[in-house]
Order: structure tokens, then sequence, then C-alpha cells
């Protein structure tokens, strides 16, 4: 326990990774390495019957996660395709010092797994990396599949890359029937830091912001839906960050994808654009701020 005047604190860094589940991880890989204007940093077979692509941005890592042959793993993947197509499943917060968060965590009623090592090797090259994770279980999580990990040897470095390319992620986006848990869960527990509470009747949403490791997860809850605790929040979508809106927004019907008009973000000083497909059923945004 703490000492007498010590405040406990959990110590995640930010967001590790996120993780999209599809069908295949060739195409899936392909449709990415263009919605982000950038390659995958890594490329891995997984043990079960599955497959990688991680791409490594500034201030967190989209994983890509796809069924690959026979195996437990695999097959798991094929029954979430088949019960609820491709999406997001899954937010893997970064730690500093994952056993004191172990130990927090479980003083703050998480009941989280015991600690695992994981480790990865490259597809083409070889190299290694390595782990350590462990699992909160999803009905203390609201129904979202949450993580804490922390990485060891061979952690991927984000590389630069063009204006027109996904730098970041700006923010993501869980929904909840149960804003009162979300709360809880997001930050008494965690200890994420609360940036906003606001509900706003012009857009019929409840508007919660928490802020880790220079991104944003929101939790929006709908004002035309009952709250209901009983109802599992929904990892809902994403909004990308890039530098120059207009060469992006270029790049991308270039390549294929439908896309919006540039518009007037909600907050000051931004503009955003929408893609409409090809992005395996996860609502996406493209942002850009003046100044950044």
């Amino acid at each position: 326990m703490p000492a007498a005047g010590e405040c406990e604190s959990a110590v995640i860094t930010g967001l590790d990774h996120l993780v999209l589940i599809c069908p295949e991880i060739v195409s899936g890989t392909a449709v990415y390495e263009k919605l982000l204007g950038r390659k995958a940093d890594w490329q891995a077979e997984l043990e079960g019957g599955a497959a990688a692509s991680v791409f490594r941005l500034g201030n967190t890592s989209l994983e890509l996660l796809a069924p690959a042959g026979d195996g437990p793993l695999g097959q798991r993947l094929a029954e979430i395709i088949e019960a609820d197509g491709p999406g997001l499943t899954t937010l893997a917060f970064a730690s500093d010092a994952i056993e004191d968060d172990h130990q927090t965590f479980a003083r703050r009623g998480l009941s989280p797994s015991e600690i695992a090592g994981g480790h990865s090797v490259h597809a083409a090259s070889g190299a290694q990396r390595s782990w350590q994770r462990f699992r909160v279980p999803d009905e203390k999580a609201g129904g979202i599949k949450t993580f804490i990990l922390q990485q060891g040897e061979g952690a991927l470095q984000p590389v630069a890359v063009g204006a027109d390319a996904v730098h970041g992620l700006d923010h993501a986006v869980v929904n909840t029937a149960a804003p009162d848990r979300a709360l809880a869960f997001y930050g008494a527990k965690l200890g994420l830091r609360l940036a906003l509470d606001r509900t706003n009747p012009d857009w019929g949403v409840r508007l919660i912001f928490f802020r880790t490791g220079g991104l944003t997860i929101e939790i929006a809850q709908k004002l035309s839906d009952p709250e209901d605790a009983s109802r599992p929040d929904k990892f809902w979508g994403l909004t990308w960050a890039v530098k120059d809106i207009e060469a992006a927004h270029h790049r991308l019907v270039a390549s294929g994808f439908e896309v919006s008009e540039i518009r007037k973000g909600r907050k000051p000083g931004s503009r955003v654009f929408t893609i409409r497909n090809g992005t395996m059923s996860v609502p996406t945004l493209f942002i850009a701020h003046e100044g950044v």
C-alpha cells in the first residue's frame, strides 16, 4: 500500500497500440499502407494461426491482425470476423513500470491477469521484439478488450513521413451507453487525465475526453439512447493526424478512396475530411491543426 500521505497513481504513459482485425493480412496491409501513406514497420506470423502488420506512428501504433492458417488464434479471429465483420477491438495502453501498474490496478479492483511475456520475429529480416503485458477483464473495462503493455528489446521507433501522410493518432472514439462507468474506468481506475466532459444538445451527444501520451480517447454517448450499464461499450472510430490536409486529401483521392470535402473541424483551428470507403468498417476522419 502507498505510504501515508502518498498518492497512489498508475504509470500509463500513453496508448501503445490499437488492434484492427481484418480478413486477410496481405490485402489489409496494402489498404492501410495506402490509407496512412506509409509502409508497415513490422510484419510477422504469430503462433496459433495468425499474422500481424504493425504501423508505428508518432504517438501510438496500429496493429492489423488476421487469421493465417490453422490454430486457435486464427480460428478465434475468423469467428470474430464472421460474427461482427472486420473492425477495431483492442486498446493496449503503454506502461513504464508494469509491475507497479499491476499492483495498483489489482488494488483498484480491476482483477488484472498475470503479467506475461511476448515476442515477435519479423517475417523478412528475422529481427525480434519483446514485451510484457497483462489484460484487464472485458467486464471491468466496459466490454473493450484492454491491455497494459511495457515494451522490451527491439521496440519500434517512428520514422519521418511526408506532410501528406499520417504522422499520429489524434483521437480514438469509444461509444458508450454508460458514461458514468466510462468515467470511472478510464479516469478513476486507469488514471487517465480527464480533459473535457461536455453535453451538446445541438450535436445530440455527450463527449468525454481523456488525454494520454499526446492523443485523446473520446467517449461518446448519444443523448437519444437511454443510459444502460448492461450494454457493452463499442470501439468505434479513429481520427488520423496529418500536417498538410490538402495534400493528404489529394493523395487519398488519387489512391481511389472516396472522401468528403475538406471542412472546418469542431476544434477551433482544425480542418477535417471523412473517408467514406476502404477502411475495413472503421469510421475514419483525417485532421490537421493550424500551427501544428
